[in-house]
C-alpha cells in the first residue's frame, strides 16, 4: 500500500481534467459557488488542484486562495486562471495543508472539495491538517467539507478499462486496478493511462490512495480540532444525510 495519499498527484495532473470532465463533471461546483458566496470574507481552498472548482468559485467574485502540494496541478491552475483573467480575484500558493502558511486567522471560509482529506491517511496527518484549518479561520469562520462515501465497500478488480476518449488530439485509455486494506480503511486505485497520437504511444502508470472517514469519526476529529459541526448533508442541494448517500458534506464552525 502507498504510504502517503499524495503520492501519484503529479503525475494525474496531465489527466485530471479530463476524466472529471466525463465523471463528477460540474455536480458540485454550485454547491461551493453558494458557501463562498455567503462567505464574508476571503475563502480559502484546500488541495486546488487543476482549478475545478477555484476557476468557477473565483468568477462569482470571491476572494479565493487556493493552496495544493503539487506544482504540475497549480500549473495548470495558474494558466486556466490567466486565462480567464481572474489573477486579481484569485490566488495560488503551493504549500501543505497540515502547516498552512498563513500567519493569522484571515479566512472567514475553508473548503475541502474532492475528498482532499482522504488524501492523508494517517491520523496524525489529519489532526495536523484540522488544527490547521482551524488556525487560519476567523471565529466564527465556517470549515466545508466533501468526502468520498464509504470506499470500502467498493469491489477490487484489476485490470479494468474504465474509461476511453480524445483528450487534446491524443487517444487516452484508462486501465484501472482496485485494492483494498480493509483493516485500515484505505483504497488504492492503480491506473495507466495510454496516451496514442499517430504512431506514438505512452503509458503513465501511478497510484492514488484515499482513506474512508466516516460521519463518526470526521464529526469527532472536528471537535477534537475546535470546531462545531452545522451540518451533515447527503448531497449538494442540502438534502439530508444517510449512510447511502451520494455525498457526504459536512458543515462546520470555529468554535
Amino acid at each position: 500500500m502507498t504510504a502517503h495519499g499524495w503520492e501519484g498527484w503529479d503525475d494525474y495532473a496531465r489527466f485530471y481534467d479530463w476524466e472529471n470532465a466525463q465523471t463528477v463533471q460540474r455536480r458540485d461546483v454550485g454547491f461551493w459557488e453558494r458557501l463562498a458566496a455567503a462567505a464574508e470574507g476571503d475563502v480559502l481552498e484546500l488541495g486546488c488542484g487543476t482549478g475545478r472548482v477555484t476557476i468557477p468559485v473565483a468568477k462569482t467574485g470571491a476572494r479565493l486562495v487556493g493552496i495544493d502540494r503539487s506544482a504540475p496541478m497549480l500549473a495548470r491552475a495558474s494558466r486556466r486562471l490567466r486565462r480567464a483573467a481572474l489573477t486579481g480575484t484569485a490566488s495560488l500558493v503551493r504549500g501543505d495543508i497540515r502547516a498552512l502558511p498563513f500567519r493569522r486567522a484571515r479566512f472567514a471560509l475553508v473548503m475541502a472539495p474532492y475528498g482532499i482529506l482522504q488524501s492523508l491517511v494517517r491520523d496524525r496527518d489529519l489532526a495536523a491538517a484540522l488544527r490547521s484549518a482551524h488556525r487560519v479561520l476567523r471565529a466564527g469562520g465556517r470549515f466545508g467539507i466533501d468526502l468520498v462515501p464509504d470506499l470500502p465497500v467498493w469491489s477490487e478488480y484489476e485490470k479494468k478499462k474504465t474509461l476511453s476518449g480524445t483528450m487534446g488530439g491524443a487517444h487516452v485509455s484508462l486501465i484501472e486496478s482496485v485494492r483494498q486494506d480493509r483493516r485500515r480503511r484505505v483504497t488504492v486505485f492503480d491506473q495507466r493511462y495510454t496516451a496514442t497520437r499517430g504512431r506514438q504511444r505512452r503509458v503513465y502508470d501511478f497510484s492514488l490512495t484515499f482513506r474512508t472517514l466516516s460521519i463518526r469519526t470526521m464529526s469527532a476529529r472536528l471537535e477534537r480540532a475546535g470546531f462545531a459541526v452545522d451540518a451533515v448533508l447527503g448531497d449538494y442541494r442540502g438534502g439530508p444525510w444517510d449512510p447511502r448517500a451520494d455525498a457526504w458534506v459536512l458543515l462546520a464552525r470555529k468554535r
